[in-house]
């Protein structure tokens, strides 16, 4: 494979981990800064939403097809897994919340539900944005370290 063709592979792992980046800081300062909320519909956080699985999943493929080793895959597949999580659990927990409705005559069923409910609430807003930080931190580390390796090995052979 030439060199043409791994560079062309590696922009476009990281075009889509900072598209992914770019969603993700949307939809948190729409969630955080109320000025946004009144520009936005709460449409635009189901799109987001989507967007943000979609480009998890593909920077999940990209990474294992790509054959990224040590740390830096690691970062890359913890930053896709809580992007695409944050709002899978968020739609985990409210089926949930549904479903310990339709279940309130039952308890057990109904404590259950509950449980459930909130296990995929606390994954939802605690865990996953801590993880895609930590992944996205890791991630930028990681390419900076790459750029400069390939910048002293084009120097050298100059």
């Amino acid at each position: 494979m030439g060199w043409v063709e791994t560079s062309q592979k590696e922009n476009t792992l990281t075009i889509i981990f900072y598209l992914l980046a770019a969603v993700f800081v949307s939809a948190i300062s729409i969630i955080f800064i109320p000025a946004f909320r009144g520009i936005v519909s709460g449409t635009f956080m189901i799109i987001s939403g989507v967007i943000m699985v979609i480009l998890g999943s593909v920077l999940i493929g990209l990474t294992l097809v790509q054959k990224v080793e040590g740390k830096h895959k690691k970062y890359l597949i913890l930053t896709g897994a809580s992007a695409a999580g944050f709002f899978v659990f968020a739609l985990l927990h409210n089926i949930f919340y549904a479903l310990a409705q339709v279940t309130s005559h039952i308890s057990i069923l109904n404590y259950l539900m509950k449980a459930f409910e909130v296990i995929f609430f606390l994954i939802a807003i605690f865990a996953c944005p801590i993880g895609f930080v930590i992944g996205v931190i890791g991630t930028i580390v990681m390419f900076k370290k790459k750029r400069k390796i390939l910048k002293k090995i084009q120097s050298n052979k100059l």
